[in-house]
């Protein structure tokens, strides 16, 4: 046998094995008609990323199903890559211009663009080799980027397929700007927080009389873009206004009173001020009742000069002036205390303000209902399915996506402006030419008297596209890896972006393609500490992965991650799973340097034929259960049914069940066969641990290259001896009571126990286990017997057998005494407890016969283990 360290090295072993795996070409793929394709595109991080808790769980879970899948002979391929991040990167590059003394408006969109890539270059791959860090097996020469020219001419022909589909227009609609970005921001890039803010009551006249009309609103910085005022028409306090017109504080302009029920009759007084520029829903309200919309805001968040008043301030400083202004004028009735819900720019932290802006629209409702039906019939399977509801609700509410954005970083925009103020839509200059020459009948038109847009578009119009355009699928819509990898199998991502990544991906599947674009969506839950408060680096609660790593190995992190994460479910993370999980990795290099050590004799019989085929049929029940969870996406439950099987089942039984005495040898066989189930212990586990799995499989013995475990093949599943399952679970079980005695009564484990065992109708009901019994429980002796024994421990089976220990002097009776005492109360009141249910007659009438069935043999256990504990008490000796 080789010599292997004493303690396992994470460290050493990761990088070692994470090389050779790269070496080797383990993760490359490439289409092979004779395998089954298992494909997975990777949820792309931001460039600007770094790895965080989310990542590590997201990128666990993907690896573990890869894994498993190439060892089950597919051909498995992960496709790693990254997303531009307009808005994220955009501020980036702006900020370290700004550091070098250079102020993006004072350069050209090339010069940025120069800088941006140059940026992208030297931070943009960081996350994906910290993700080598964690063991993903990725297919690295399959790296692909959101905005490498291939994947951006796949947006661009896109954008021009749409727009001449009808789908794609141009228009002035609501939208969610961020002041400071200067850019209209999709509404996953809005983070919405609860924020202690005012109510104020502002007094409006009423046009032509005396009378006052108090409406109440959280933003008086906006009065100067009010065009209506709105109340329910079955308010009788506001019936009698029909046909007049309010006066606006200050602005001293009269707009007309109308009625809606869409207004709450008891937020406030009942009355709203509409602002359709700056309100979405009175945007709404607008549209029906056909009112004007003043806009009285400049796109950095100042005061228009159209407002009249305040122009040119900034609207957090007007708030608080307007305020003081209409206290002065007596126009302010009062202003109390309110919560409310408000949008800041993920990216920027601004707040967001509704904005009537110019930008391009997608229409999404012809493109939702297939994503709609093949989600809800099933064809794509949501993992927990408790999200199809959630999916529904939004995809028949589909709005249109508002695909622009007022920025440098991203796929400029294909619309080419004309001198007229016209445009024309091509997939490149050229193209836009020979449209414009048409359009405009001017042959002499050049490309100079063209203009493209400005604005580029949103970062989610390139990565709808991902699960294709990886493949090329918008270059060559036949080449092989499209014809191959595609649809993908299972996508793995967290639940908000849902909809605006995942239900996007599954239109575009179906619009380019006619096909869903994976089989299943495994959606994680949100990594939150102990306390319950998701991770962040502003709540400094979020620990650096690659810390973690260092500290607990690679392998304990995954299995930490994945201890507590099942699927659509949040999971309280704490450091001590990764303590657990580094344990285990410890509890498994122990496990393999104790068989390690053993030597053998060749001409020893096998003694251990029952515990050999006990855990061969243990095993082949885990892997059975280990298989459903799979099915099912139960990656955490999987994870544990292989702990188990590992820690409880193989550790702590198997082999305290075949280990030789101290200093002795062990048979071949027997030692044969535990190689044989260690082997296969490192195959089910090595999707989960994959580092400390392949460094025992490869010092196991002599392996050629390409036989590492990373591609050895998955178990096949065996038979089940479901009748020896039970019967050693029960002989096990009476093992543990045994020391369960011991422990209770400070009884040496070096000390060997004699056991009776009472026949129960003549049989003895660890028959042919002796042997084994007496090697677990370290007993001198096992004997039959007919009654009970005196001056004896006693317990009592799940069947009803009675165990005796003789005491031999070991006991300390007055000890025993009290303790038998306060277990047979406690059981008389479990058994009164129990009876009192059966008894009752409402409760044996309505209840399924087998809830009654297990309630009955609680009363017989009970019954059974009251005689038990009597008799042992009988037996003690006399006080």
């Amino acid at each position: 046998m080789s010599t292997i360290p004493k303690t396992y090295n994470p460290k050493e072993v990761e990088d070692k094995w994470y090389a050779t795996w790269l070496e080797r070409g383990f993760f490359k793929s490439k289409p092979n008609p004779k395998k089954e394709p298992y494909t997975v595109v990777i949820p792309p991080p931001n460039v600007t990323g770094v790895l965080h808790m989310g990542h590590m769980l997201n990128n666990t879970i993907q690896d573990v199903l890869v894994r498993r899948a190439r060892m089950q002979g597919k051909e498995a391929c992960w496709v790693p890559g990254t997303d531009h991040a307009s808005i994220a990167t955009e501020a980036r590059v702006v900020n370290m211009l700004k550091e070098k003394g250079i102020n993006k408006a004072d350069i050209s969109r090339e010069e940025f663009l120069k800088y941006a890539f140059e940026w992208k270059e030297k931070y943009g791959g960081i996350i994906l080799e910290q993700l080598k860090k964690l063991g993903a097996s990725c297919d690295w020469d399959r790296t692909r980027f959101t905005m490498e020219p291939d994947l951006t001419q796949a947006v661009i022909d896109v954008f021009v397929d749409l727009y001449r589909k009808g789908h794609i227009y141009r228009g002035v609609r609501m939208v969610n700007w961020d002041p400071q970005g200067l850019t209209a921001l999709s509404d996953e890039e809005v983070n919405f927080k609860q924020v202690n803010g005012k109510l104020y009551y502002l007094r409006y006249g009423i046009e032509g009389s005396d009378e006052v009309l108090t409406v109440a609103t959280k933003r008086p910085e906006t009065i100067m873009g009010d065009v209506a005022i709105c109340v329910h028409p079955a308010d009788e306090r506001y019936k009698h206004l029909a046909g007049k017109k309010a006066i606006i504080p200050l602005v001293n302009r009269a707009i007309p009173i109308i009625f809606d029920e869409y207004v709450d009759i008891e937020f406030g007084t009942g009355v709203l001020k509409v602002t359709p520029a700056h309100d979405i829903n009175d945007y709404e309200l607008g549209q029906k009742h056909n009112l004007p919309s003043i806009d009285v805001l400049n796109d950095n968040g100042t005061i228009h000069e159209r407002a009249g008043i305040y122009v040119g301030e900034d609207r957090f400083v007007v708030r608080k002036k307007i305020t003081k202004e209409l206290e002065a004028k007596g126009l302010l009735e009062k202003v109390e205390d309110s919560v409310t819900n408000v949008g800041f720019s993920e990216r920027t932290d601004a707040v967001i303000e509704p904005k009537l802006s110019m930008q391009w629209w997608c229409k999404m409702d012809a493109m939702a209902k297939p994503a709609l039906e093949n989600v809800m019939n099933d064809t794509i399977k949501l993992h927990p399915p408790k999200f199809k509801n959630m999916y529904r609700s939004w995809m028949e509410n589909v709005h249109d996506w508002c695909i622009s954005r007022q920025l440098w970083w991203g796929q400029q925009i294909p619309a080419y402006y004309l001198p007229d103020g016209t445009f024309v839509v091509g997939r490149n200059a050229e193209e836009a030419l020979q449209e414009a020459r048409t359009k405009s009948g001017n042959p002499d038109l050049q490309l100079s008297d063209l203009r493209q847009d400005e604005d580029v578009l949103d970062t989610w119009f390139s990565s709808w596209l991902w699960p294709i355009s990886v493949f090329d699928g918008f270059k060559d819509p036949d080449n092989e890896d499209i014809l191959y990898y595609y649809p993908t199998n299972d996508l793995v991502t967290a639940p908000e972006i849902l909809f605006f990544w995942v239900a996007r991906m599954i239109m575009a599947g179906y619009e380019f393609r006619k096909e869903l674009p994976f089989k299943n969506v495994y959606l994680t839950g949100i990594v939150r500490d102990a306390q319950g408060r998701k991770m962040s680096k502003s709540l400094g609660n979020s620990p650096d992965p690659l810390d973690l790593i260092d500290q607990y190995g690679a392998d304990g992190v995954r299995a930490g991650m994945l201890f507590s994460s099942p699927a659509g479910n949040d999971l309280l993370f704490d450091e001590k799973l990764c303590e657990q999980g580094r344990n285990f990795s410890n509890k498994i290099w122990n496990a393999f340097r104790l068989i390690n050590g053993w030597e053998v004799d060749e001409t020893l019989p096998n003694p251990n034929e029952k515990a050999i085929k006990w855990f061969d049929s243990k095993f082949n029940e885990a892997l059975n259960i280990l298989e459903d969870h799979f099915d099912k996406f139960r990656i955490s439950d999987a994870l544990l049914t292989v702990y188990k099987l590992v820690w409880d089942d193989f550790c702590s039984n198997y082999l305290e069940m075949i280990k030789p005495a101290f200093g002795s040898p062990i048979d071949a066989a027997t030692l044969q066969a535990t190689y044989e189930f260690l082997e296969k212990l490192m195959k089910v586990l090595h999707p989960f641990m994959p580092f400390i799995t392949e460094e025992i499989w490869n010092n196991m013995k002599e392996r050629a290259p390409k036989d590492c475990l990373v591609v050895a093949p998955w178990p096949k599943q065996g038979r089940i001896d479901a009748d020896l399952l039970r019967q050693t679970e029960y002989v096990l079980n009476v093992v543990g009571q045994v020391r369960n005695m011991r422990n209770s009564k400070n009884i040496s484990p070096a000390k060997k126990l004699a056991l009776h065992v009472r026949l129960s109708e003549g049989k003895n009901a660890i028959a042919g286990y002796e042997t084994l019994v007496s090697k677990l429980a370290n007993l001198s002796e096992i004997q039959e017997t007919e009654q009970p024994l005196d001056n004896a421990l006693s317990f009592v089976a799940e069947d009803s057998t009675e165990f005796f220990i003789p005491m031999e002097g070991n006991i300390d009776a007055a000890a025993e005494r009290e303790r038998i005492l306060k277990e047979l109360d406690y059981t008389k009141g479990f058994l009164a407890s129990v009876e009192k249910k059966l008894s009752n007659e409402r409760f044996v009438a309505g209840a399924p016969e087998a809830v009654i069935s297990a309630e009955r043999k609680k009363q017989s256990d009970a019954e059974a283990k009251i005689a038990a504990l009597e008799q042992s008490l009988s037996a003690l000796p006399a006080e």
